[in-house]
């Protein structure tokens, strides 16, 4: 049963995160010769060929020469390196949130240029991390990765050969096998190779996709938690602060005493020295240096100096207890270049074999999908047909469904010529069930070398292990297997033995087919005869999409400096229905495989489906491939295709409990519907905390929403606009000062619904919950429905 679960569990992630899965290692395959890349690409940029007897400029002199040169731009960060023959690597304001790398000749200063490619690479980290879709993209990344633990492990358990101690069985692969069982055996075998790799990789991975992960492993190693964005250090868009200091003027420093004093500490000991510049006065220099002896590409030191060049802090790599080390080694051991340059490849081969594993598991399930709905066309078949006489007993026992497929099939055939059937597999029968039966027909596969399918084990121990008469009983057996294996369909050769002892008589020679060979499939249906086939019927069509024209567009915040935020009015198709708390599902052209779900904002009643929708920018800077269609390139009058999809779990209860509705941004859009159902029904007793960056710009619905204050549709409304103050100030933050509040509404029988991000907003608002009613209570709340999310 374990072992059923998680074969179950194991395809059911394969595919569902395999896609995800094979872009991550393609993508992160890419990346794995970065920095040589780039200098390959870029010989006349990153290198320089200095005069005889040159000298390399000092910090300041080189300032000064970029200063000439880029006068409206701020010098950032310095990276010098000890090769004589490389440039300067200097990162400058503009040219996007993070600013700009440039390269510099460290002796004559003239600025060379950005490296050619690099924005690929950089596109390729965005797909790694996010999917290019940047904040949306983490959690499915995440999930994926967390996935692939379970895969890996999972995948160890389900291939465990029975000689566990034989190498070959765990690592060769059988070339003799061909189809499904060599697509099986290619997955296994090469799964058990790239195990470690994957266990690696995804192990690392998680660190910097969730915080909790990355807590608990800083809680192991008893070290405070550190703030991450990604592999690399933080590769999204900068905070607002740090954003304005970024383009705020730098203050006057002279680096060559500070240069000088890092030098004299380091000895001249570094391979590179990455210099950060102070945002403001007083700040110290920063200096982050790779020494020429480092354990691996990421083993820095850290150093600081203030503006005499005084030495502030020193922190060594070496110097770092073991716990220390590991975990400043996360990306290297992602990376594989903790283990040196065989660490690198090894981990760049895994990370292309990555798509093998998709390919190879969606073919496996969709050939087991394919035997499965023939076989459940075959049973809904036989169950609606009738026939008259002694029933047909037909046993099946079937590895990977291919036998059950043909066993309904066969019975369909017998039911259409007026044959009564009974279908059961091999694990249902015993002594009575083939003493009481007259005519019966076998399709039994075999698996590996001869032995039963696992479904059979039982039958084989509970009746081919005994002796009885079945002198009544005439048979035809249909064996399937493959002749790549020295026992060519054993079992069904061993079942077919053993009845013939017994005393049953054969209708005809057993028919056996070599791995689905179609003549012999025919032979089998042509030595029935009569009793061949009548056409199953086809299985119902899902639902599609119905085009839905845009009736009106209109930008809810001017002005702010969030991203826009559009209000959609669609004219609804006659008998298109839906309740207050549903979404709608949209599918732009751009992404015909990946349906976008939105929460409707509107009521049927109100006669148009409303939708409230943020322009998504991705972090290089290209609009969301929904968003941004229905945002900008979907003109007023033109169709979309829409589909409708009950959301049973964010739906009103039909009393008149009250309400404490929480959100921030567009998940107003799901509260907003829930209001309008409250206010038609008049219901008052509605609590709404909502939040957003600014009143200003960013009060979405705010007419609405005050006059159903003033109305009295609200008893009560507070809002959270966090950049109206110096203190930032989020919806979670209302909900604890209102703490006695929302007790009191809570024992009055109030229902709780939350709708906007999960992360930030859903996961505040969860904790503030947990804090102030304790989890057992919030368990409550939630098995009784009275808490329910609508989170993104």
């Amino acid at each position: 049963m374990v072992k059923k679960i998680l074969f179950q569990l194991h395809w059911l992630l394969g595919i569902s995160a395999g896609l995800v899965l094979a872009l991550m290692g393609v993508t992160g395959a890419s990346m794995s010769y970065q920095d040589e890349l780039l200098r390959l690409l870029n010989p006349d940029v990153m290198n320089v060929e200095p005069a005889v007897g040159a000298r390399p400029l000092s910090p300041d002199e080189l300032l000064g020469r970029l200063g000439e040169q880029l006068p409206q731009r701020a010098v950032l960060g310095l990276t010098f390196s000890a090769d004589a023959l490389a440039a300067v690597k200097v990162n400058v304001s503009g040219g996007g949130p993070r600013g700009e790398t440039l390269y510099v000749d460290p002796y004559r200063g003239d600025v060379l240029g950005a490296a050619r490619g690099a924005g690929f690479f950089q596109f390729m980290m965005q797909l790694h991390r996010w999917l290019a879709i940047g904040d949306a993209g983490k959690p499915i990344t995440g999930a994926a990765t967390l996935a692939l633990v379970f895969l890996c492990l999972s995948g160890l358990y389900l291939r465990w050969p029975r000689q566990a101690g034989n190498w070959r069985a765990w690592l060769t692969l059988d070339w003799r096998r061909s189809g499904r069982g060599f697509l099986w055996d290619l997955h296994a075998v090469a799964g058990t190779w790239v195990l470690l790799a994957y266990l690696l990789a995804s192990l690392t991975g998680l660190y910097w996709s969730y915080e909790w992960y990355r807590n608990g492993v800083h809680a192991l190693a008893g070290e405070p938690a550190a703030q991450h964005g990604g592999p690399g250090g933080r590769r999204g868009p900068p905070p607002q602060g740090q954003a304005q200091a970024q383009a705020a003027p730098r203050p006057a420093l002279s680096l060559d005493p500070l240069w000088q004093s890092f030098r004299r500490e380091v000895r001249d000991d570094y391979q590179l020295a990455n210099l950060r510049l102070p945002e403001r006065a007083g700040q110290p220099l920063q200096v982050m240096y790779l020494p020429e002896a480092a354990a691996h590409g990421r083993a820095f030191n850290r150093l600081s100096l203030d503006a005499s060049g005084k030495l502030l802090q020193h922190q060594r790599y070496s110097d770092k207890s073991d716990a220390q080390q590991l975990l400043a080694s996360v990306y290297p051991l992602h990376t594989g270049d903790y283990f040196g340059q065989p660490g690198r490849i090894l981990m760049l081969l895994a990370s292309l074999a990555m798509p093998l594993f998709f390919v190879t598991g969606w073919q496996l399930y969709l050939g087991r999908r394919r035997q499965r709905r023939a076989a459940r066309v075959g049973r809904q078949a036989v169950g609606g047909a009738s026939g008259n006489g002694q029933p047909w007993l037909i046993g099946f026992a079937s590895q990977n469904g291919f036998a059950e497929q043909l066993a309904w099939q066969t019975a369909g055939q017998l039911q259409a010529a007026g044959a009564t059937v009974q279908v059961r597999s091999l694990a249902q029968l015993d002594e009575q069930a083939l003493r009481g039966a007259e005519r019966a027909l076998f399709v039994v596969s075999t698996f590996g070398d001869g032995e039963a399918p696992d479904s059979a084990r039982g039958f084989v121990r509970r009746v081919l292990g005994g002796e009885f008469d079945l002198g009544h009983l005439e048979y035809a057996l249909l064996g399937l297997g493959d002749r790549q294996y020295q026992r060519f369909c054993g079992f069904a050769r061993q079942l077919h033995g053993w009845l013939q002892g017994q005393g049953a008589r054969t209708l005809f020679a057993p028919v056996e087919v070599d791995g689905g060979d179609h003549s012999a499939l025919q032979h089998w249906r042509a030595q029935l005869g009569e009793l061949t086939g009548s056409t199953p019927p086809e299985a119902p069509a899902e639902p599609g999409f119905a085009a839905w024209t845009l009736r009106e567009r209109q930008r809810l915040n001017p002005g702010s400096a969030a991203a826009p935020v559009w209000r959609l009015v669609f004219q609804v198709p006659a008998g298109q229905r839906w309740q207050a708390g549903d979404l709608v599902e949209i599918l732009p052209p751009q992404a015909a495989a990946r349906p976008r779900s939105y929460s409707i904002a509107s009521l049927a009643e109100d006669g148009g489906l409303e939708l409230l929708v943020r322009l998504h920018i991705a972090a290089d800077g290209s609009p969301g491939l929904c968003s941004g269609w229905l945002c900008g390139q979907l003109a007023e009058g033109a169709t979309a295709p829409l589909r409708l999809r009950r959301n049973s779990g964010f739906q009103l209860a039909k009393d008149d409990r009250p309400l404490l509705l929480i959100g921030n941004g567009t998940g107003l859009a799901g509260l907003r519907s829930l209001l309008r159902e409250r206010a038609r029904r008049g219901q008052a007793r509605n609590w709404l905390i909502f939040g957003e960056r600014t009143a200003e710009h960013d009060f979405l619905c705010r007419d609405e929403l005050l006059a159903w204050q003033a109305g009295g549709h609200l008893a009560r409304l507070d809002l959270a606009f966090s950049r109206d103050q110096a203190e930032k100030v989020y919806v979670q933050d209302r909900l604890g000062a209102a703490a006695d509040e929302l007790r009191a509404w809570l024992a009055d029988g109030a229902a709780i619904y939350l709708c906007g991000s999960r992360q930030g907003m859903g996961e505040g608002v969860d904790a503030v919950l947990r804090e102030l009613l304790g989890a057992a209570a919030l368990a409550e709340l939630q098995d009784s429905g009275r808490y329910r999310r609508d989170l993104y």
